[in-house]
């Protein structure tokens, strides 16, 4: 089972001392990955479903992994999620395989369509388009890292006879994890996905999305140059021990991606303050009792 962390990019993290502390002490104590999140604006004033008060803090991703590689050697490092609708596919996938050259293949790219219209609103991309662009979005950025004359002609986007170099350092590309719970979602990871990534996802919701996953495999092609599907749980936040973890791999689960609190996505980053403190125990405590390293 791989183990990574999750929530880098945010709160208590959203610091260049703080990021880069977090990092190392999630390398050192012999995790696999962590990961960032992604509300690139947030409402305000807060309405459901929006996740987060507006004060929270919130690095961009691509930047916070970046730095984080430079602080880091093997540690692996994943979007849990880039909200895929809201952003130009080329200009991402530019981005995205910036990150995987200056990580030296490290990068996991998870992808997801968002929930909160507002934040939809004020980037200028209609809500209900989001499945359909997320869906063209990921072929369009598999045509930019893979094809030797990039190509693509899609209802949102269209290119030829460009380049975008460098190319990503993993080959073909970096893993995509596509996440969500809903149908959709599901089909779009065994139609198109490396991986499927669920959050906030407790045992039996992990149980319902493997049962939806086979039934979505029922009907979908997945083509055979994807492989298998590896699944990535964060489940609740919080402790967890060797016993759940065996339960989440008995449910075909490859990686989970632990989180600490919810509370540390809004609180305030503090330089040798007890917040980071707490989290880099959380880290070791969780290590040893996952017998990591």
């Amino acid at each position: 089972m791989k183990i990574g962390f999750f929530g880098v990019n945010t709160g208590i993290y959203s610091d260049p001392e703080c990021s880069a502390r977090i990092a190392c002490a999630a390398e050192d104590a012999g995790y696999e990955s962590v990961f960032s999140c992604e509300h690139v604006v947030l409402v305000d004033p807060r309405q459901a479903p929006s996740p987060l008060p507006p004060h929270s803090r919130q690095l961009d991703q691509a930047v916070t992994l970046a730095f984080m590689a430079a602080h880091t050697q093997r540690l692996r490092l994943g979007t849990g999620i880039v909200i895929l609708p809201q952003r130009n596919p080329v200009v991402l996938a530019k981005a995205l395989a910036s990150l995987d050259v200056l990580s030296a293949g490290r990068l996991l790219v998870g992808v997801g369509v968002g929930y909160v219209q507002g934040e939809f609103d004020a980037i200028g991309v209609p809500f209900e388009e989001r499945g359909p662009r997320t869906s063209e979005h990921i072929e369009a950025m598999r045509a930019l890292w893979t094809q030797e004359k990039p190509s693509f002609q899609g209802r949102f986007s269209a290119f030829s006879g460009i380049q975008s170099l460098p190319r990503p350092v993993q080959d073909p590309h970096p893993p995509i994890l596509v996440g969500g719970l809903s149908k959709p979602a599901l089909r779009r990871a065994v139609a198109q996905g490396n991986g499927w990534f669920g959050f906030n996802t407790d045992l039996e919701a992990t149980a319902s999305a493997m049962r939806g996953l086979d039934a979505a495999a029922r009907e979908v092609e997945r083509p055979a140059s994807l492989g298998s599907l590896e699944i990535s749980v964060t489940p609740p936040p919080g402790d967890i021990d060797l016993d759940l973890l065996r339960a989440y791999e008995d449910l075909g689960v490859a990686r989970i991606v632990v989180m600490r609190s919810a509370r540390d996505m809004v609180g305030e980053p503090e330089i040798g303050g007890e917040k980071l403190a707490d989290a880099i125990d959380f880290l070791r405590r969780t290590a040893d009792a996952l017998q990591l390293g």
